[in-house]
């Protein structure tokens, strides 16, 4: 891991270096930024850094901590995991950061503390966390990655240096896809497309094996949404549950099909599509689509996505979705 192979988030990297430089390292961080977009490459480098036995403003790559540190295997640098899918406990902060936080580093200079999730913690959590990251050991760094700020308690969001990940631009990632993925300038162009400015959005999608079947089943169901009668509902909901692994790529591509709904009545225009092979299909769409109904639809998809992630039953919430679709 090294700061010059991360693509984009220039001011992040800047404001760590400096702070490094410097001798402003600050006790709390916080990273926010959607799924994704690069926040635990980010942390992790920086913590690299921090212990690199060189002393730079980039980790050497080539000490004994920086090794241990690409490995996973930094005794000094710490990830919090968590053993549900939707929250972090009381406990497990305590037991995996506050009660090793008064132990002193074994070799580096500082005792780092990733939190992936960190907007799962919950409200004991967090503030058992804040008693520490107000007052910290001078080697203690606790460094939280975030999706959603509004779950984070304003005293904890206070108290942290909060640096925010911004969409990598297009022709960076570009380059990216096609020089570290070997991608078709047409496929490239579609990941980059749909992630919308986030590279790791767009990696995940360009390495899904099912890429090309979760697009054309996409297209598919929502070329014939219109009309589909109750078993042929049943059947695409059969069809799409083949990629329960990809199900929230498939419930983005979903989105997508509407944002380009959206374009074509706000623009008119081809070239901003990502569906733009459909576009005979998406203009008479979009002619019968109220913008209110787009954005009902828009908000079903992601209602369905949650629902899904909360347990819901697959089947019922898939065909509830499908039906909320076809409504004009």
């Amino acid at each position: 891991m090294n700061f010059k192979d991360i693509v984009g988030h220039e001011d992040i990297i800047r404001h760590m270096k400096s702070s490094i430089e410097l001798g402003k390292v600050s006790h709390a961080y916080l990273i926010h930024g959607e799924k994704d977009s690069g926040k635990k490459m980010l942390a992790r480098t920086f913590a690299q850094t921090l212990n690199c036995e060189a002393g730079g403003i980039n980790p050497c790559g080539e000490c004994q901590s920086c090794k241990q540190a690409v490995s996973g295997n930094h005794p000094d640098i710490i990830t919090v995991t968590h053993e549900s899918d939707d929250m972090i406990s009381v406990d497990e902060i305590r037991e995996q950061l506050l009660d090793s936080m008064v132990i002193k580093p074994y070799k580096g200079k500082y005792k780092i503390y990733i939190v992936p999730d960190a907007d799962l913690m919950t409200a004991p959590a967090q503030n058992a966390l804040l008693k520490t990251i107000e007052e910290p050991p001078a080697y203690g760094v606790v460094i939280l990655l975030a999706s959603n700020l509004d779950k984070i308690l304003a005293t904890v969001l206070s108290r942290c240096v909060l640096l925010s990940t911004k969409p990598v631009k297009d022709l960076d990632m570009l380059e990216y896809l096609q020089k570290n993925l070997g991608l078709t300038e047409d496929k490239a162009h579609f990941c980059i497309d749909f992630a919308q400015g986030n590279l790791g959005k767009a990696i995940k999608l360009a390495k899904n094996d099912e890429y090309a079947q979760v697009v054309e089943s996409v297209v598919s169901v929502m070329k014939s949404i219109y009309t589909m009668d109750l078993e042929d509902l049943k059947s695409a909901v059969e069809h799409i549950e083949h990629f329960k692994l990809s199900l929230d790529d498939y419930m983005d591509l979903m989105m997508m099909w509407y944002r380009d709904i959206l374009m074509l009545k706000v623009t008119g225009k081809l070239d901003k599509l990502l569906f733009r092979d459909e576009y005979a299909v998406l203009k008479k769409q979009a002619e019968i689509l109220s913008f209110a109904a787009v954005e009902e639809k828009i908000d079903a998809i992601s209602t369905a996505k949650k629902r899904i992630r909360a347990n819901a039953g697959f089947d019922v919430t898939m065909e509830l979705l499908l039906y909320r679709l076809k409504e004009v």
